[in-house]
């Protein structure tokens, strides 16, 4: 524990909400709820204003639909939360060379380490200083709190929310603890917090008379230790510049079973890539391939692979996920695929052991995409590019005989990015019956008019997200 409340943790509010709400100004003031839209999706993120309704983050969406029926749902649009997300963490990084960060929208930074902070009143003036930037950045909010230690930072920011600074003065901590659920504490879940609440445990003043013994009896040794010093007010952890990746994985859970085995395959060929796109990304490359599938009955197999060296080449990371999948029985239906990496590293080792089919199907890929429709998307267009472009999920193949094939129609996605010859930007309401409903609007924009048009309007494409302040061209 310090003598100053010098770790600063910062939570931005209802960030992917928050995003959105910014980014469209009709959903400003309006319940917007952010995940997955298919039947088994869940919310990710909830803005306030739904969560007044009762909404909240990994709920069911078919349950956040019952509870707010006249709520904006959108898909994630995770390549605009990154942007915003380097944004803000560079403003952080500016402060301190020690800034931890736990997500996208969290991290803790060591203020003294920075030489900005001393004692309270730098501390909370570099507080308020950072949230006024942030405004200023991205248009969007962030919860600060101020302790001696990290857990105490962190629930000064819960405390604090939303758009607010708690500092929490050295040698009040139990003070301030006592009156709070014990849920408030890191680490006790429902489970842990049932089990207290059964023996009589509710508040972190309860915690700690309750004593060390008490609690180690109660939850064991590890456990019960921790919680301990936890109600106490008491953590030594410093703050952490870099955290290391243990693995990167992407996946999809399908709103209908996959029966298919071609279907199937070509949703792993599809996760591969998307994999191998944000494995490039971080930086790494890695040894295990991994992949996971969930069937109809919820039992979840994972098979995985180990290569000879680390590699970050999507060919080899396909291959291996195809090999993983013959092993694996999907005849009752399949509703999540996921394909990952692990054993990360900072280099490349070339790879020479990729079968040949493999580089003969990529020379092939390449010679079809140099001038037909083989080169629209790409490999590793990402989830964004195929929500909005309407990308089928199955690997290309050659053509089938009898000449050109249809072209299958244009999916348009709640949420996503579009742009009008005519009309400039905008994004997509909903889509149906083969015709899609655009609201053209921009950030720091008025609320914008709503139009509809065919699905295969060829005056209307998919587009990048627009940042949220400065240049909107």
């Amino acid at each position: 524990m310090r003598a100053a409340p010098t770790i600063l943790h910062l939570d931005m509010d209802a960030f992917y909400a928050s995003v959105e709400q910014a980014s469209k100004p009709s959903l400003r003031g309006k319940a917007v709820i952010v995940g997955g839209l298919g039947p088994r999706g869940v919310v990710a993120t909830a803005s306030y204003e739904a969560r007044r309704f009762g909404v909240h983050s990994a709920m069911p969406m078919g349950q956040a639909r019952r509870l707010c029926p006249n709520g904006a749902y959108l898909i994630p649009r995770f390549t605009l939360y990154r942007q915003v997300s380097d944004i803000v963490m560079a403003m952080l990084r500016e402060l301190s060379p020690l800034v931890e960060p736990l997500s996208l929208d969290e991290a803790f930074v060591d203020l003294e380490a920075g030489g900005v902070a001393f004692d309270s009143d730098s501390a909370r003036a570099t507080g308020e200083r950072l949230r006024a930037d942030i405004r200023a950045a991205t248009g969007l909010s962030g919860s600060v709190g101020l302790a001696g230690s990290k857990m105490l930072a962190k629930v000064a920011s819960e405390e604090a929310k939303p758009a607010g600074l708690l500092l929490i003065e050295p040698g009040t901590e139990r003070e301030l603890l006592a009156p709070m659920s014990v849920r408030t504490l890191p680490g006790v879940g429902p489970a842990t917090g049932e089990h207290l609440r059964r023996a009589g445990i509710t508040t972190v003043g309860e915690l700690a008379e309750a004593g060390e013994d008490e609690l180690v009896r109660m939850v064991g040794r590890a456990h019960g230790t921790g919680l301990y010093r936890m109600a106490l007010g008491l953590d030594d952890r410093p703050v952490v510049a870099e955290r290391d990746a243990k693995s990167v994985s992407v996946e999809d859970t399908f709103d209908v079973d996959l029966h298919d085995r071609v279907r199937i395959r070509g949703e792993v060929q599809r996760l591969a890539d998307r994999c191998v796109q944000r494995l490039r990304g971080s930086g790494h490359s890695g040894r295990t391939i991994v992949l996971k599938v969930r069937r109809y009955d919820f039992s979840t197999l994972t098979r995985s692979e180990t290569l000879r060296g680390p590699t970050d080449d999507p060919a080899v990371v396909r291959e291996a996920a195809a090999r993983l999948l013959e092993a694996v029985d999907t005849t009752g239906g399949v509703r999540l695929l996921g394909v990952g990496v692990t054993g990360l590293a900072d280099y490349t080792q070339e790879d020479l052991f990729a079968q040949s089919s493999a580089a003969e199907a990529e020379a092939e890929h390449e010679d079809d995409g140099a001038g037909g429709e083989g080169g629209a998307g790409g490999v590793g267009g990402g989830a964004e590019a195929e929500a909005a472009g309407g990308g089928t999920g199955l690997s290309e193949g050659p053509e089938r005989p009898g000449g050109p094939q249809e072209a299958p129609e244009r999916r348009w996605t709640a949420g996503s990015d579009v742009r009008h010859v005519l009309y400039g930007p905008g994004w997509v309401q909903g889509s149906g019956v083969g015709r899609v409903t655009v609201r053209f609007e921009r950030p720091g924009s008025e609320p914008g008019r709503v139009r509809t048009f065919r699905v295969d309007d060829p005056d209307l494409e998919p587009s990048d997200p627009l940042p949220l302040v400065g240049d909107l061209s």
